[in-house]
């Protein structure tokens, strides 16, 4: 039986899900949290198989979960799921160390293939995610895309300045200061050689990498 915890911030997608795989023979959902926080939380306690990863939540989010649930659980097997149809994530969730990605708009069967590919030791990636890496020859290191050398929480207030949040907003979800986003987004700017979020919602544009999931 694998046991599977559900991580997504989005209690629809996460009851949805579950109510898919409570049907599956020899897979058991042994638990349903909202935040990278109480994936890490649950894991030690639940000790799952797998863990169905969203990559886009508040605080540490599924980056930041992946990586500290694979330091203290190494077995466990972590399947990013996002809404993104990008190159920028699937890299950098593999680096985290997780074994699969997976879009929320797969179909059922995709997901049960990219579970049980997983539980064997192998990795998944939704075909449409494969195919825009291989036809953009983007590779393991982040190359290709400028944005690709933003640390994982640069990447995150990135993100939220694409998607016209303020900065005290993006301070409350993140749990930091307003000044500490300032810094991220002074960093964010001096890395990619642009002035104005309008430069950045560009590049986001360009590269196809950017939104919420």
């Amino acid at each position: 039986m694998l046991k599977v915890l559900i991580v997504d911030d989005h209690d629809m997608v996460s009851q949805g899900i579950s109510r898919v795989l409570q049907d599956v023979k020899g897979v058991e959902v042994v638990g349903v949290v909202h935040s990278g926080e109480e994936a890490i939380v649950q894991s030690k306690i639940l000790l799952p198989d797998i863990v169905l990863m969203d990559v886009h939540m508040p605080g540490i989010g599924g980056l930041g979960a992946t990586k500290e649930i694979k330091r203290i659980l190494p077995k466990t097997k972590v399947i990013a799921l996002s809404a993104l149809d990008d190159n920028l994530y699937p890299v950098k969730l593999l680096e985290a160390g997780a074994s699969g990605y997976v879009t929320k708009g797969t179909n059922t069967s995709e997901l049960l293939e990219a579970i049980q590919m997983v539980s064997k030791g192998e990795h998944y990636i939704s075909k449409s995610i494969a195919q825009k890496m291989a036809l953009s020859k983007f590779s393991i290191d982040g190359q290709g895309s400028p944005l690709g050398q933003l640390s994982d929480r640069e990447l995150q207030v990135a993100q939220m300045i694409v998607d016209c949040k303020k900065s005290n907003e993006i301070a409350e979800h993140l749990n930091v200061s307003p000044k500490t986003v300032s810094t991220y987004r002074t960093r964010i700017f001096s890395k990619l050689n642009i002035d104005s979020d309008v430069e950045l919602i560009h590049l986001a544009v360009r590269y196809n990498v950017l939104g919420m999931g």
